[in-house]
């Protein structure tokens, strides 16, 4: 049903949830930590788009190349969601989140180095404008934490260069087999394999902690995370990567919205907030008029 809809609204959508994940993650992370959240994610990931392929018919079959591009994208993910949530844990919700969008900057280079996509003035400057949105959202000042080691940046920057890694693969696996769901559910079902192996190793520095105020927000999380995931992955069937990643990039202005509605008290915005949101708009309608 996905199909007959523009790649651009699929990608629109997939913001939409994410954002509303980072809004639900934020209000859970204080009293919680980001490994239970990522925990709580992957489990809903995992379980729910299983319940919903066996009801859609079962497991298509795929060539055995496409299967290991979809574990091997699944393998990135829990890494990418734990940096997402220590960067919205640490650094707030809007900016964290905003830094962890910069992967256009690494998914767009990759699609026209490696997959050979090609980038026409509109979404190299729509590219550009996003990214620099971006920055100017970044440089407000934290709410929360007033100080913080500069190496904390590097969580959600190291979020979006995986992410800008994944997505030119999630394209590649895609063209393989176009099975979205199926590579949904795949990813999600091999990030919890990892997790767990993780948790119940003696690496982890910290375990889940499970506070009953955190479980309702994190389980919002979780759910809208799976939805954003799986719409991103159908945007990307569809729809070229130099269009798509940069439009899933806007979740920063909806986060705002999401702050400002939600998160009173908790964070604040600022002038630079407002104008590199509305860079994000203007880099998202220069991609869009891409046909």
């Amino acid at each position: 049903m996905f199909f007959h809809i523009p790649p651009q609204l699929i990608a629109l959508a997939g913001a939409l949830s994410y954002a509303i994940s980072g809004i639900a993650a934020r209000r859970g992370l204080r009293y919680s930590t980001p490994i239970t959240v990522t925990l709580v994610s992957l489990t809903i990931h995992a379980t729910g788009l299983w319940t919903v392929l066996y009801l859609s018919g079962g497991v298509p079959r795929v060539p055995p190349w496409a299967v290991f591009l979809f574990v091997v994208t699944g393998t990135l993910q829990p890494v990418i969601r734990l940096l997402t949530y220590a960067g919205i844990f640490y650094l707030g919700a809007s900016r964290g989140t905003t830094l962890r969008s910069s992967h256009p900057l690494f998914s767009t280079a990759i699609a026209i180095l490696v997959l050979g996509e090609r980038a026409d003035w509109w979404v190299l400057l729509g590219t550009v404008l996003i990214v620099t949105g971006i920055i100017l959202i970044s440089w407000q000042p934290a709410v929360r934490r007033e100080a913080y080691p500069w190496w904390h940046v590097g969580f959600p920057l190291g979020a979006a260069l995986l992410a800008g890694i994944s997505h030119p693969l999630r394209r590649y696996a895609l063209s393989q087999a176009d099975e979205p769901l199926l590579y949904a559910a795949t990813i999600g079902l091999v990030s919890l394999v990892w997790i767990g192996g993780y948790l119940l190793s003696p690496l982890p520095g910290e375990r889940p902690v499970w506070d009953k105020r955190a479980i309702k927000p994190f389980v919002v999380a979780g759910a809208f995370e799976t939805l954003g995931i799986l719409l991103v992955i159908v945007a990307l069937s569809v729809g070229q990567v130099v269009i798509v990643s940069p439009i899933v990039a806007t979740s920063p202005l909806w986060i705002l919205v999401g702050t400002w509605l939600f998160l009173r008290g908790i964070e604040k915005l600022s002038l630079p907030t407002v104008l590199g949101a509305l860079l994000v708009v203007a880099g998202t309608v220069a991609i869009s008029v891409v046909r």
